[in-house]
């Protein structure tokens, strides 16, 4: 009896010790920060959506979308600012080459959405050789003048045109005449411009040699990967499930990233008339059903062609000698 006793008093002491934990100890989720390269809109929504749906909660992430400032999400990823940032195929390209620490984990998009447009009717511009000696309106990209010149050389052309930078008053400027014309992300602007019923001309980068493109990605810095690999393998799939549920459930999608943008996003039907562009182009999710993956064939022509029209600078801003690895630009690793 006293044998039982003393062990029925350990017992105790031990039940009593153990009494209000957890079976198992439970890790604080990992923070990670992105950055946006623009207002909320439908390019982000798979984000917005894996937050609200609790896909980075259930791979253990805390996740903070840090608003879009003037400065791009590559330098912001670049410097540390940032764990992952959204940014284009170009700009992550030319950042890289300048000795930016960028690379592109995830392709939101799986072709171009981008498009050179200026106000309709007018009778001046026919095709990207009459914008020469005209005022284009930028939004501080280092690639931009190059690539537009690009296009009207590529037409017949200078390629000689005047650039004022404005970001996103550009558009209110191409309204008002105060500049010829602009850049825009169709799938949003463009939607935008038809749900109002404004006339916009329009030229497919595409059309004038500019390879086709991965218009919207995500990116990384190597720091990080080599720093935080697994968090960044789980915001990475997560980040896919997210914008796989918006193309199987576009108006739940839609009203998450609404409730989710503080107030940024109040034009409904602008929100969803994107995503169905998104959805119905296959720019979200390829008519094959690739989702995310960035493509390896596209990556080395957009590099190769920035490369030999000079649009590819290194630190010092001179045109590179050499062609760049781009295979070491991109990771697909993260999506397995």
């Amino acid at each position: 009896m006293l044998l039982l006793t003393r062990r029925q008093t350990i017992f105790a002491a031990i039940a009593a010790s153990l009494a209000g934990r957890p079976a198992f100890a439970q890790s604080a989720p990992a923070k990670v920060r992105i950055a946006l390269d623009w207002t909320p809109n439908t390019n982000h929504i798979g984000i917005y959506v894996a937050k609200a749906k609790g896909f980075y909660a259930d791979a253990g992430l805390d996740v903070e979308i840090l608003p879009f400032t003037d400065t791009s999400a590559g330098t912001l990823v670049s410097n540390g600012v940032a764990d992952f940032g959204i940014s284009s195929e170009i700009e992550t390209l030319t950042q890289r080459a300048g000795g930016g620490d960028v690379k592109m984990v995830y392709g939101v998009v799986q072709t171009e959405t981008a498009r050179l447009i200026f106000k309709g009717g007018r009778d001046d511009i026919k095709s990207p050789k009459d914008l020469d000696g005209k005022t284009y309106g930028g939004f501080g990209g280092t690639w931009e003048s190059a690539l537009i010149s690009a296009m009207i050389r590529n037409d017949g052309g200078k390629g000689d045109v005047r650039t004022v930078t404005l970001g996103t008053s550009a558009y209110e400027a191409l309204d008002n005449g105060s500049i010829d014309f602009t850049l825009e992300i169709y799938t949003w602007e463009g939607i935008a411009a038809e749900l109002e019923n404004r006339k916009i001309g329009r030229f497919h980068y595409s059309d004038y040699g500019i390879p086709d493109e991965q218009t919207t990605v995500i990116v990384s810095s190597d720091a990080y990967l080599s720093a935080s690999r697994e968090h960044a393998r789980a915001f990475i799939q997560a980040t896919r499930k997210g914008y796989a549920y918006s193309v199987d459930h576009p108006d739940e999608a839609c009203d998450l990233l609404i409730s989710g943008s503080n107030g940024a996003l109040m034009n409904t039907e602008l929100v969803k008339a994107s995503q169905k562009a998104l959805i119905e182009g296959h720019f979200l999710k390829s008519e094959a059903g690739v989702i995310g993956k960035l493509d390896p064939a596209k990556a080395e022509a957009l590099g190769s062609f920035l490369m030999e029209n000079g649009i590819l600078v290194d630190a010092n801003g001179a045109a590179l000698k050499e062609k760049p690895d781009f295979s070491t630009y991109y990771t697909n690793e993260l999506l397995d």
